[in-house]
């Protein structure tokens, strides 16, 4: 196991005089055995960042370190990484077997050492019936758990994951996330792991980087960026359907945004006044749109409650316990 330290890293596409900067000054430590997930919309930075932690991008100032080690000037085969990417890259003349031991025999390890490392990765992977088969015969589910296998053979350091499930279709995702999660208790390795899928973010995480245009927004918990997010953008991002972000409504000050999750509203006799805009049906859930003032908002309720008619007048208490306010002009939360 390893720590990962990032110390005011920065990483500039171009030249001195016309350049354009992808990662601003990120500094973050994730702690020997922790599972961290680099979260954020496409463009962020996100992959640009575990590729320099693999050593596949440059860095172009700042340090990361691996085990207290800068790696900036190691080679990837250096830094004790095993890295497993989004299309799976197996080889499609060899076996499972194969395509998880090749890294080792690369690495001239006895031959002996290899069949049991192969056959323990395996086994956690529930690999051992498809040793013999070609990736062609195999679901893509099984195809990234091979992918996986590869990587625990090499017993690294740490363990990269850029976005291994965004082939997959829904349900095998779901699988695949617990069978990570599995793979993590058993094995306890350091783990980055970068989603734009925030769902798949605040499942994985131990705790989570939330990353926007190159500046890391927040980093904490799962339940800490949910219920105090640090920025209105972490607020819209993380959470389905996002937070309520108002500026017209009775009680908010010029220059404040209120912010208030859908499930933390209120049908009832008093508070602000709207107009129901829409419905969705998701299963034992509703969500009712209203109109209020400027701002439409979003109300989560259960199926055993009342719900509304589109067309009509209502009125939406918030919780005033459950509320968040933001600085309008720099998006930053407020104590």
């Amino acid at each position: 196991m390893a720590a990962i330290s990032f110390q005011n890293v920065v990483k500039r596409y171009g030249t001195p005089k016309s350049f354009v900067q992808v990662i601003h000054n990120l500094s973050a430590n994730v702690e020997h055995g922790e599972f961290v997930v680099i979260v954020g919309p496409s463009g962020c930075g996100k992959s640009t960042l575990l590729r320099m932690v693999a050593g596949l991008e440059e860095i172009t100032d700042g340090t990361i370190s691996i085990s207290d080690r800068v790696v900036n000037n190691l080679e990837p085969a250096e830094r004790d990484i095993a890295m497993v990417f989004q299309n799976y890259a197996l080889y499609p003349h060899m076996s499972v077997f194969d395509n998880m031991a090749y890294g080792l025999k690369i690495a001239r390890v006895p031959k002996e050492e290899i069949r049991a490392r192969v056959e323990k990765a395996a086994g956690i992977l529930e690999l051992m019936p498809y040793l013999d088969r070609k990736p062609r015969a195999l679901s893509g589910g099984q195809r990234q758990r091979v992918a996986m296998g590869r990587a625990i053979v090499r017993q690294p350091q740490v363990f990269l994951f850029d976005e291994p499930l965004s082939n997959l279709d829904a349900k095998l995702r779901a699988q695949t996330r617990l069978e990570i999660q599995k793979l993590h208790r058993e094995l306890g390795i350091t783990s980055l792991f970068v989603t734009h899928d925030q769902v798949e973010a605040m499942t994985l995480a131990q705790r989570m980087i939330v990353m926007n245009a190159g500046v890391m927004e927040q980093f904490g918990t799962p339940e800490e960026v949910y219920s105090k997010p640090a920025t209105t953008f972490v607020a819209s991002f993380i959470g389905s359907p996002p937070m309520n972000l108002l500026k017209n409504v009775p009680g908010v000050d010029a220059g404040t945004i209120l912010g208030v999750r859908p499930e933390h509203l209120d049908f009832a006799n008093d508070g602000w006044e709207a107009q129901v805009v829409a419905v969705e049906l998701l299963g034992a859930e509703r969500l009712v749109y209203c109109q209020l003032n400027q701002d439409v908002l979003i109300v989560r309720i259960h199926e055993d409650q009342a719900c509304p008619a589109v067309g009509a007048s209502v009125r939406i208490k918030p919780r005033t316990d459950r509320t968040h306010r933001f600085d309008a002009s720099t998006g930053r939360r407020l104590a």
